[in-house]
C-alpha cells in the first residue's frame, strides 16, 4: 500500500481528500500545519507528498527545500495543490524540485493521474 502524506490547511479539503483516496487504496497521513507535515515527511519518508504552498507555520516552498536538502528525502515525489495560480509561483515551486503544481479547484481525476505518474516514476 503506497503512503501519501497530505499537508493541507482547509479542514474540508483535506477530509474530503483523505476519504475519496483511502477509497482508491492508499495510506493517508494528514496534517494542517507545514512544520508538521516536514517532521512527518522526514519520519516516515512516504512514497508520494501532496502539499498546499500556503500553510500555517511553514509554508509549502520551505518544505520542499528542506527536503530537497535532506539525502532521505530528496527523491520522495512532491506535488503542489494549490490555489496559487500565479505563474512566478509555479515556475518558483517547480524550480525548487517540485514534480506537478496542480491548481485548486482540480478534477479528482486529473488529481489521481498526477499521483499515478509520480508512483510509477519512482
Amino acid at each position: 500500500m503506497k503512503k501519501i502524506l497530505l499537508i493541507e490547511p482547509n479542514e474540508v479539503i483535506r477530509s474530503t481528500l483523505v476519504e475519496l483516496m483511502t477509497l482508491e487504496g492508499f495510506e493517508i497521513v494528514a496534517t494542517e500545519n507545514g512544520q508538521i507535515g516536514l517532521q512527518l515527511a522526514t519520519e516516515l519518508t512516504p512514497d508520494l507528498i501532496i502539499s498546499d504552498i500556503n500553510l500555517p507555520c511553514l509554508n509549502g516552498c520551505e518544505i520542499l527545500k528542506y527536503l530537497r536538502a535532506n539525502f532521505l528525502t530528496a527523491n520522495i515525489p512532491f506535488i503542489f495543490l494549490t490555489a496559487e495560480s500565479r505563474g512566478r509561483k509555479r515556475y518558483h515551486a517547480l524550480e525548487l524540485g517540485a514534480n506537478d503544481y496542480l491548481i485548486k479547484p482540480v478534477e479528482y481525476e486529473k488529481l489521481l493521474e498526477a499521483i499515478a505518474t509520480q508512483l510509477s516514476n519512482n
